[in-house]
């Protein structure tokens, strides 16, 4: 029997898990977080399947400290393994309790009862009891071993069209988000121009009701109308003078020289390691980058926070607030345990933006006026230009095509910064924005290399295909320019980008179509090849302006297949993409309509960031990308048409998919430029301009 899911075995009682509520409810609850990819929907579906009652009867608690279990940060497509592994063998230990105590009552055999929206009977009897009934005594159990699951052929809710998404309607009529919260005080961070300079004067007075924080180099103002703190923040950053930390000016660029100046760790059972890299012989070469990107939420970061009796409560949009609480605990030098953090929705975001940086500089005004509720948003130029960014990558890949027209031998080296630098109790530094402007200042923590299996920088660089030879190079560059941490997917979209590119120029020098010089190299994997025939059926085949990309994300999660087609303007140089195909095998399917809409989701994200996005600075190294011109996004009326067909294995655990499309959507885009134009576009964005750089080389 498999062990207990990670998270269970970790907090064991089933009453933290599961509970049964007086108004005839069940409460699960998770310390994961919902932001949008409907997660609380998935969660309460397989609780409500393994419990037999209906899903509108199940309300899922998300993560709240010293309510919630404890399970890490919501990041990497893992909540359905982890969490909801979780929940469902919770949930099957209470349905497994409930039935012994309705056996004992109504004297029938466990095997003989059935249950129906919680109501439990058998045959032959005229007595019913149901849950709430036998909810006198709570479940004081630990889970030690596992128990006996649904099968998947007597399921009724899980895998089923039509489910009901269970935060819509809060979020479409109501105060759904942390930015809505009702407060005491409105509140505002006055800016430096960048993260390199510190504050030098400040001549400024505030009248009451208006009030100034002032804590080294960090400032802020609060006042109880929120307009008013706007002026207020606006009137104060006029009178602020700042002076740059002396240091050399900001390299922004992966060049020659930062390539030989990083540290190389050849990948070796899919971990880097420090040996030597092998020496491959390749006759087929091609280089590929992306720029610094942006989470590019749609409303900037907030958080509230209140600090009284030496406490202090925050609501915060974190991904991670169980890390979180013991990181400001630090800052604010209060116990963790005096610090209660409850996750409340902010605006969406897939990766690392500024969440847990206003947080912080919540706490901090909090601290400064106890006793009142703060609310704190940040900005658009604040989120633009001080959210820490999804760093540049640059990949180098060679290979060597045998007499029989497939891969001999094959290299990747991959070159980047940090993609790992959430804030993190274990982290020598503190990684919060605010920390470093304090006085006395928090320095961040220097981050090296990660070490582990499809980790930052290398994630998704091993390719999904299999050839004779195989060399693939970790290179970890220190000291980024600016703040540079988790952006979805992390290393996956370049590495898949340029894996995915470079297939389609092999297949071309070999002189076969790329749908089955692809299937050439997957005979060790019939579920990839089913993706990939699935997407070539539904699409009809890569007839005209089409490319097609494939991947398995981190190389054991869900596996999908992406077709791009493409327009591209000649007299503007313009691309367009009016359809997309998807085909995913993400094992059990629990929501069908969310499990689309996660990998649609992510592709139509992977051609805004492969067709127009890369930030920008001035000389000193701040952001100068602070809005929606400078940095633009892809636009609704841009949007393709987009046609998905799911692989569903019920007999398979599910596997995590919110990040499986970004790598596959954008090697399918770039293929299809290069169908439609026959121009090879290796460095994103494909801008207009960029289409013409490669056309007049």
């Amino acid at each position: 029997m498999k062990p207990l899911p990670f998270s269970l075995a970790a907090t064991p009682k089933l009453e933290r898990w599961i509970r049964l509520t007086d108004h005839r409810q069940v409460v699960a609850f998770t310390g994961k977080v919902e932001i949008g990819q409907g997660l609380m929907t998935a969660l309460r579906t397989m609780v409500a399947e393994e419990l037999d009652v209906l899903p509108d009867r199940v309300r899922v608690v998300s993560a709240h400290t010293g309510v919630t279990p404890d399970e890490g940060t919501t990041a990497g497509s893992m909540s359905i393994e982890t969490s909801g592994a979780a929940l469902r063998q919770a949930a099957a230990w209470a349905r497994r309790l409930l039935l012994e105590r309705a056996s004992e009552r109504l004297g029938v055999p466990v095997a003989e009862l059935t249950v129906d929206d919680g109501r439990i009977a058998a045959p032959g009897i005229n007595e019913q009891v149901d849950y709430w009934q036998l909810a006198g005594e709570p479940f004081d159990f630990e889970i030690r071993e596992r128990t006996a699951e649904k099968s998947p052929d007597e399921y009724r809710v899980v895998g089923r069209e039509g489910q009901r998404r269970s935060d819509v309607l809060a979020k479409a009529t109501g105060a759904a988000f942390v930015h809505d919260a009702t407060t005491d005080l409105h509140a505002r961070v006055v800016r430096p121009p960048s993260i390199h300079h510190r504050l030098a004067t400040l001549d400024a007075e505030i009248a009451p009701p208006g009030e100034l924080v002032l804590d080294g180099s960090f400032v802020a103002v609060t006042h109880p109308q929120e307009f008013d703190a706007v002026r207020l923040a606006e009137r104060v950053a006029g009178r602020a003078r700042w002076t740059r930390l002396p240091s050399p000016a900001p390299d922004f660029e992966i060049d020659a020289a930062r390539r030989n100046s990083a540290q190389a760790l050849p990948l070796r059972d899919g971990r880097p390691t420090a040996t030597l890299p092998k020496r491959i012989e390749t006759s087929h070469q091609a280089c590929y980058s992306r720029p610094f990107l942006m989470h590019g939420s749609l409303a900037p970061s907030a958080a509230t926070a209140m600090w009284r009796d030496d406490r202090l409560t925050i609501d915060s949009a974190s991904q991670g607030i169980e890390s979180l609480r013991r990181v400001i605990a630090r800052v604010v030098r209060l116990d963790a345990d005096r610090i209660e953090i409850r996750h409340v929705p902010g605006a969406g975001c897939y990766g690392h933006n500024g969440a847990d940086d206003a947080t912080l500089d919540a706490a901090l005004v909090a601290r400064a006026l106890p006793g009142r509720r703060i609310l704190l948003k940040w900005t658009r130029e604040d989120e633009h230009g001080f959210e820490p960014l999804g760093p540049p990558m640059h990949i180098r890949l060679g290979a060597r095509l045998g007499d029989d027209g497939r891969v001999a031998a094959w290299s990747h080296d991959v070159y980047g910064f940090t993609h790992v630098a959430r804030p993190s109790p274990g982290a020598p530094g503190v990684d919060l924005l605010a920390a470093r402007f304090l006085d006395p200042p928090f320095e961040p923590s220097v981050r090296g290399p990660a070490l582990g299996a499809e980790v930052g920088i290398h994630r998704n660089a091993l390719p999904i295909y299999r050839f004779d030879e195989q060399e693939v190079t970790k290179h970890h560059i220190p000291d980024p320019p600016v703040r540079t941490s988790a952006l979805r997917g992390l290393g996956a979209q370049g590495n898949v980008f340029a894996i995915e590119s470079f297939m389609d120029e092999l297949a071309h020098a070999a002189g076969v179509d790329p749908g089955v010089f692809r299937r050439r190299h997957l005979h060790h994997d019939p579920r990839a090849v089913a993706v990939l025939d699935a997407v070539l059926t539904l699409c009809s085949g890569l007839n005209g302006s089409r490319g097609i990309g494939l991947a398995r994300y981190k190389n054991r999660q869900c596996c999908a297949a992406v077709v791009a087609e493409v327009s591209v303007d000649e007299a503007t140089a313009e691309i367009r993409v009016p359809r997309l195909w998807i085909a995913a095998d993400a094992g059990r399917v629990i929501d069908p309509d969310g499990l689309r809409n996660q990998l649609e989701g992510g592709a139509v994200q992977a051609l805004s960031w492969c067709l127009k996005e890369a930030v920008a600075f001035d000389a000193n190294g701040a952001v100068t990308s602070r809005d929606w011109v400078s940095y633009p996004i892809l636009r609704f009326n841009e949007a393709p048409l987009v046609e998905t067909v799911l692989l569903d294995h019920p007999e398979l655990d599910p596997l995590g998919a919110g990040e499986a499309t970004v790598g596959p959507a954008s090697g399918a885009l770039a293929n299809a430029v290069f169908a439609a134009t026959g121009l090879r576009v290796r460095d994103l964005p494909m801008t207009p301009e960029r289409l013409r750089e490669v056309a007049a080389t």
